[in-house]
This record gives C-alpha cells, structure tokens and sequence, in this order.
C-alpha cells in the first residue's frame, strides 16, 4: 500500500492517467492525495472530477481557488466567463448536482498524524501553527458546507483583509481564511499578504517573502505539501516544504510524490 500527493491537475486528465499508470496505482491498495485545482484551464475538468469522484473511497483532496470558483459559479454567485473559465461542462452535465456536491463537502486543509505530512492548497499561513490551522479551516469548511454557504461564496472576491486577526469576524474573517488556504504565494514580516504577484521565489517583490520563507514563520515543524504556485516549477529550496505545482496545464509535468519514501514521479504534459 502506498499513497501519493498529486500536484495541481486542472482538467488535465490524460496527463493524470498516464501518471497512475508510471505509478501503477492500485486502487484496491493504494491512496491518493491532491493537493487542489482539480479543474479548470485544462480541456476535462468533467472527466477529471468524475474520475476523482469514483475514487473517493480512496481520495483525500484539499479545495482550491479554481474549485471554490466552480462552486461560486455553480450556484450563481459569479457568472461564467468563456474567457477564464473552462468548465463548462461540468455545469451542463446530468450528474453535476452529485460532483458539485461532493466537491463542496471536501476539507481545506488535511493533517496526517502517521504519515507526517500536512495538505492545503496553497500552503500555510505563517503566523499559524497546526491547532489554530485545522480549527479554522475547519470553521471555514462548515461555512462552505452548512445552510448560508451561497452568501460567503458571493462575498469570497478580493484581497483584504491583508492581516490575521483573531478577531475578525463574518464575510473577512471567511474571506482571509480562504485566501490563506487557497491563493496565498507572499507576505511580508508582519504577516500581511500579497494576492496579486504571481511571480516565483526568484523574484520575490520588495519587503515581501514567500511564505514558507517568513520571518518567525510558526509552523517549521510541518512537512507541508501543497500546489497552486506553479512558477515554482516544484523547487521551494525549503526542508520539509513540497511545492508539487509543476504547471501541467501549462504544458510542464504533473508530480506525484510517494508519502512513504519520498519518492517523486513526472510525467510531461506537452505530449498529451
């Protein structure tokens, strides 16, 4: 029995096939993990989160920005735009209430105790450790998954609050926890995000760090796995940090790494 984290998959499906077969990935034994984004930009995200679906008995995966997108416009919060959305056929599929569904009740953050490994999207926030992370995430999830969800998916858009604060409350307080979860690539010394650089490491703006990189950073202890960040091109050059993002959907690799050993596996995407 072995399990694999999977980077970011965005409809790209033949690339993801052909990477459970390098594997060969059993699904009688074997586990795996996805680090979010299963949809959107590639050309299946149906027959990417229908395949993911079928397997949930075996699948753990965390939520992404373009997957609370989908949820965003699946239940008219946001409209569809032909011009950054690619999931159409989601939304036109007879089994669309059943995946819709499925995909809303999924966690924002995963924590394994015997594996030693720690799931989001886009990482961790560095001025939380693992206690505070899971609560919030967890209260997060019950929002998104309880009776009023539609009205925090209308409020989910924009880039502040910048800072953490416990005493934030309402349509800010879900609105940071989320992008912390799912867009946060920088931030600066006291903890204040940058949601519009999309930059990689390399080329950190000004007075900002990548957050896996901030100051007094509170939550070292983890091994962390996450995507999102695909500029990375898998490289955090950061003990117990796994960037498994490498831009399948722009034509790089999609990379699994076995939790067991440490093992990694590529397969290149332009052929697909």
């Amino acid at each position: 029995m072995s399990t694999y984290a999977i980077g970011d998959i965005q409809g790209c499906f033949k690339p993801l096939l052909a990477l459970l077969d390098k594997i060969a990935f059993n699904p009688d034994q074997d586990y795996l993990w996805f680090t979010g984004d299963l949809i959107n930009r590639g050309p299946q995200s149906l027959e990417t989160l229908r395949f993911i679906y079928n397997l949930r008995d075996r699948v753990t995966t965390v939520l992404g920005n373009h997957d609370l997108t989908l949820l965003a416009v699946a239940y008219g919060m946001v409209p569809y735009n032909p011009h950054h959305h690619t999931f159409k056929d989601i939304l036109e599929a007879p089994d669309q209430d059943v995946v819709i569904h499925w995909l809303r009740h999924q966690p924002l953050m995963h924590h394994d105790e015997k594996l030693g490994y720690t799931m989001t999207h886009a990482g961790l926030y560095p001025k939380w450790d693992l206690s505070l992370a899971l609560a919030l995430a967890g209260e997060a999830e019950t929002i998104l998954q309880g009776p009023y969800f539609t009205e925090y998916l209308a409020q989910m858009y924009g880039n502040k609050p910048t800072h953490w604060n416990s005493e934030l409350t309402g349509f800010d307080r879900f609105r940071f926890i989320i992008n912390s979860f799912t867009r946060m690539r920088f931030c600066d010394s006291t903890g204040a995000l940058e949601l519009t650089i999309k930059e990689s490491a390399n080329n950190t703006p000004s007075s900002y760090f990548p957050w896996f990189l901030a100051p007094n950073r509170v939550n070292t202890n983890l091994k962390i796995i996450f995507g999102h960040w695909a500029s990375l091109m898998g490289k955090s050059n950061t003990k117990n940090i796994f960037a498994l993002d490498t831009g399948c959907v722009w034509g790089g690799a999609l990379t699994a790494l076995r939790l067991e050993d440490g093992t990694f596996f590529k397969e290149g995407c332009r052929q697909h």
